[in-house]
């Protein structure tokens, strides 16, 4: 009897150490598929969650914000891997997950969230990636770059600028400006 108990005890650490091999190797796989810009975004939000779950067990947030900080991260994740998937590019934005109710943190004057298309850039400043539903729905921006905004805004300007034409009307050049005032 103490043979087979001896056995099985080996068996059954034997079996948990295989299992926390083969659990470290697919975490390994995964972080590999991605670039150091984008581990590091990973490592960041995981970090983030250990510092949320231990403010919960010291009791220092409710379990209100506790869940929902905990379900931005998950969806910060999920729309990070996402874009890193799909872009197969080592590069993330600056990405910004926010509740309904937290919409006026991001916009002075917040846009509903039912008229947000994806892509769709707002008030020259984000971008609307999606929809995460993580608990609640989170609507997921990328703070564009300084270079992104001038180039939009230079559209913006060629497009004002262009003039529309007339209904075939044309204007004397001469009386286009306003003659210049002399003084006596």
């Amino acid at each position: 009897m103490s043979n087979y108990r001896v056995k099985l005890s080996g068996t059954v650490v034997l079996f948990l150490l295989l299992a926390t091999c083969a659990r470290a190797k697919q975490t390994n796989a995964s972080e590999n598929e991605f670039g150091p810009v984008v581990r590091a975004y990973l490592g960041y939000l995981h970090n983030e969650q250990e510092v949320v779950d231990d403010r919960v067990s010291r009791r220092e947030i409710s379990a209100r914000y506790y869940r929902r900080n905990s379900n931005r991260i998950k969806a910060l994740r999920q729309i990070a891997l996402r874009l890193a998937r799909d872009t197969h590019n080592d590069y993330l934005p600056e990405l910004e997950a926010v509740a309904g109710d937290e919409l006026g943190l991001l916009f002075e004057h917040p846009p509903q969230p039912g008229t947000l298309r994806i892509g769709e850039v707002v008030r020259n400043t984000f971008r609307f990636l999606g929809t995460i539903r993580s608990g609640e729905p989170f609507y997921v921006f990328a703070r564009l770059d300084t270079y992104e905004q001038a180039e939009i805004m230079e559209r913006a300007a060629a497009t004002a600028k262009k003039p529309e034409p007339s209904a075939g009307i044309q204007t004397d050049p001469k009386s286009a400006t306003r003659s210049r005032r002399v003084v006596p």
